[in-house]
């Protein structure tokens, strides 16, 4: 039995992505199974970037594959089982962080910086302090900047800086066309870039002193 049960694994390990979706379809559960472990550590690390501490992230993860378990005989594949999987979870984040502020901030809707409402691209001017800090490995910093970030923004910022995902990708998971997305990731990298630069400027001094 140990043995059998070793191939069925093995074999759906072999599935596409595609493939595991039609058989969870069909209701398979070790089809859907398979597919939660093959995203498990990468729903989590979304989730972690976008709440505020590692319990909150810990119940999104759970809440988003249980979620997506009881909806996937309902998926048209429309687009890729990872995105759809992404914009449940960036959803049941960002209702995570409503409910504890209680206050409703939706994706699509604008948020008022220093700067006023940023709706086109800017040309950065000076050095990047975001590649200076990458490239010294602070991470630390890197995330604390990140996790003030407004929820929305935080979000495009991960998708498409720490997950990799392309613009596409995170503008189909997020239901953002292309130029919002573009606007909120520009707005995102100005904010980081004003947090980073106070930063860099705090440390010079305090090495100077």
């Amino acid at each position: 039995m140990r043995t059998i049960r070793t191939r069925e694994v093995m074999a759906l390990e072999a599935l596409t992505d595609c493939e595991l979706v039609e058989l969870a379809r069909e209701g398979s559960p070790e089809a859907f199974g398979q597919l939660a472990l093959r995203y498990r550590s990468r729903i989590y690390r979304l989730a972690r970037r976008l709440c505020d501490t590692d319990e909150d992230a810990e119940d999104v993860l759970q809440e988003a594959l249980i979620k997506s378990f009881r909806s996937i005989p309902t998926f048209e594949g429309k687009s890729k089982f990872s995105t759809w999987l992404y914009r449940i979870t960036v959803n049941l984040a960002l209702m995570k962080k409503r409910s504890k502020k209680n206050i409703f901030e939706s994706i699509d809707d604008p948020v008022e910086t220093k700067r006023g409402e940023v709706q086109r691209q800017f040309p950065d001017k000076g050095p990047d302090p975001l590649g200076l800090l990458m490239e010294k490995e602070c991470r630390g910093i890197l995330d604390r900047a990140i996790l003030e970030l407004a929820p929305a923004d935080r979000a495009v910022f991960v998708m498409r800086h720490v997950d990799g995902l392309s613009t596409t990708q995170a503008s189909e998971a997020l239901n953002l066309s292309v130029p919002a997305l573009k606007s909120r990731l520009h707005r995102s990298r100005m904010s980081l870039q004003d947090s980073l630069k106070k930063v860099l400027r705090d440390e010079l001094l305090a090495a100077s002193a």
